[in-house]
């Protein structure tokens, strides 16, 4: 893979690896693509700002109409904003299939739900946007289980990219877990400075 892939450069400008596979160039690189990457000025607060929605959007590879709505539901929720609106994304059906070590990177996790791999609670689901709530049961469907990357997650293959969070019960054999409760924010592996994000859309 050479570092001019659209995921490397994407990882590079934001400042962030998007996929396992981008740490290693981001590491090596780790400033924002282009012959003046290296040498960038400090932003201004409103580019500060949006660089860091662009994050949170990129490791949820969502849009920005998704986005926005996302705001305006934790908006409504009681505490802070900003980690309401990261337990509002992370309940992603795309999320947690990712999180729970079924997938590799979300965009093969919401290539799995697209195409019809993912059941909750026993139906076919196969918008990545939908709200998992606690409770709720995801298994990858029957007819699906003998797919290679199924059997690559089956035997753990994709858990090793980092530790299962504390709110999922994850049966990987059975290529099965359960939202037990709603996620904490600090638990929530993502990096983002959420305030941020607040601040971008409040303005």
């Amino acid at each position: 893979m050479n570092q001019s892939r659209p995921k490397v450069r994407k990882s590079r400008a934001l400042g962030i690896p998007l996929t396992p596979k981008a740490v290693k160039y981001f590491e090596a690189r780790p400033y924002p693509p282009g012959q003046h990457g290296r040498g960038r000025k400090q932003s201004s607060d409103y580019k500060v700002r949006l660089l860091e929605k662009q994050r949170l959007r990129a490791q949820y590879d969502i849009s920005e109409t998704q986005m926005s709505r996302a705001y305006d539901r934790a908006r409504k929720v009681e505490g802070k904003t900003g980690e309401a609106l990261i337990i509002e994304l992370e309940r992603r059906l795309d999320a947690l299939v990712l999180r729970s070590g079924i997938a590799r990177t979300v965009y093969q996790s919401r290539q799995m739900v697209v195409h019809g791999h993912i059941e909750v609670n026993g139906r076919k689901v196969d918008r990545p946007s939908f709200r998992v709530r606690p409770g709720d049961v995801v298994t990858v469907r029957e007819r699906s289980r003998d797919k290679h990357p199924f059997q690559v997650a089956r035997e753990g293959g994709y858990a090793g990219e980092g530790e299962t969070p504390r709110y999922l019960e994850v049966n990987l054999k059975a290529l099965a877990f359960r939202l037990d409760r709603e996620p904490n924010r600090r638990e929530i592996p993502v990096i983002c400075d959420e305030q941020l994000v607040v601040e971008y859309y409040a303005r």
